[in-house]
């Protein structure tokens, strides 16, 4: 089975979050900051910036923990932000340079 992460995103402001699952972190953020699906929630509200994410051995564990984190209240969200990513900055960078940017994902 594939590996998997689930991931933070937020707009500039702060004010939206959204919690994706996928089995290629870098290549789905760089889906997200072109605005790949114009009529998906992030494009809509601009969601771009990652502020949060964890890796699994498998999807299947991503995906769980993913709905975990979709059940859970904004402040749970917000706390576990702040603890992982005390500035909230814009973690993508750090991602690609920690897995690289994968060719093959269809952009």
């Amino acid at each position: 089975m594939k590996p998997g992460f689930i991931y933070i995103l937020t707009n500039k402001n702060h004010t939206t979050l959204y919690i994706g699952v996928t089995s290629n972190l870098p290549g789905r953020i760089l889906e997200h900051k072109q605005k790949k699906y114009k009529n998906s929630f992030s494009a809509i509200y601009n969601l771009d910036k990652l502020v949060y994410w964890e890796a699994f051995q498998e999807i299947g564990d991503a995906i769980g923990r993913e709905k975990q984190l979709k059940a859970g209240s904004r402040q749970k969200k917000l706390d576990l932000i702040t603890k992982f990513n005390p500035e909230w900055g814009d973690l993508y960078d750090d991602v690609c340079a920690e897995f690289g940017l994968d060719n093959d994902f269809p952009l």
